[in-house]
């Protein structure tokens, strides 16, 4: 899926949207940034030698059930992807108890001088997603399921490339009002020598004060993730700002 493609989908999905009836509450716009120790992902470090550090940044926009942003980090996997951008868009509708976020992800990255001839669409990609989330006794318990038709871009020339990713959480927020969350995830793909691996993360989130919070988090993955760039166990410590 290509950058037009998914401006496409989203244009499409904003013209239902105002033509809906829940178009008509009004809309949400609000901004993020932070910094964090290193950028991990799904147990992959992200950030490998070009940098150790985090910056980045974000706009998200609701209206309803429905929403749409963007976000914006330093470096990819590798030397040649300088910045990543992620764009999403998706549907938020309750049954019941249970809250479910239907949604598509497209994780873009642009060159960098260091790779001539290095195209972003070399590792871009799109992911669809389905989660869904429910209270139970103070707790929110959730799950998802993120499938990809195209895990590593288009580099390797392969149309069987396709990966899925499943997690299971679960998040509880003290008097306090600090939050404590873990999730356990694993990661299938096809046409690799290694075709899964697991990962999971426990921390603690708290809001230091108004729109300002800190979070500590531990992340670790199984032996198979060495494979994909996983570092083992990491602490990853983040600092980010809303409004």
């Amino acid at each position: 899926m290509t950058i037009k493609a998914f401006m496409r989908f989203a244009v499409a999905a904003g013209a239902l949207f105002a033509g809906s009836g829940v178009a008509r509450a009004e809309p949400i716009v609000s901004f993020n940034a932070g910094i964090a120790t290193d950028y991990i992902f799904r147990g992959i470090d992200q950030t490998t030698d070009v940098s150790e550090g985090e910056a980045f940044g974000g706009i998200d926009a609701s209206n309803g059930a429905f929403y749409a942003g963007a976000w914006l980090t330093n470096t990819g996997p590798h030397n040649a992807q300088f910045f990543e951008y992620d764009l999403y868009a998706g549907w938020k509708p309750t049954l019941g108890p249970v809250s479910l976020d239907l949604g598509v992800i497209y994780y873009g990255y642009t060159d960098s001088d260091e790779s001539p001839g290095y195209d972003e669409s070399d590792s871009s990609n799109v992911e669809l997603k389905l989660a869904g989330s429910v209270p139970v006794a103070g707790v929110t318990l959730g799950a998802g399921v993120y499938w990809t038709p195209n895990f590593a871009g288009d580099n390797d020339g392969s149309d069987d490339n396709s990966g899925v990713y499943y997690e299971v959480n679960a998040a509880y927020t003290f008097t306090n009002t600090a939050t404590l969350s873990g999730a356990i995830g694993a990661v299938n793909v096809d046409s690799y020598t290694h075709d899964s691996y697991t990962t999971w993360n426990v921390g603690v989130t708290y809001p230091i004060m108004n729109h300002l919070s800190i979070d500590a988090r531990y992340i670790g993955t199984d032996d198979d993730a060495d494979y994909f760039g996983g570092n083992g166990d990491t602490l990853v410590g983040t600092l980010k700002v809303t409004f």
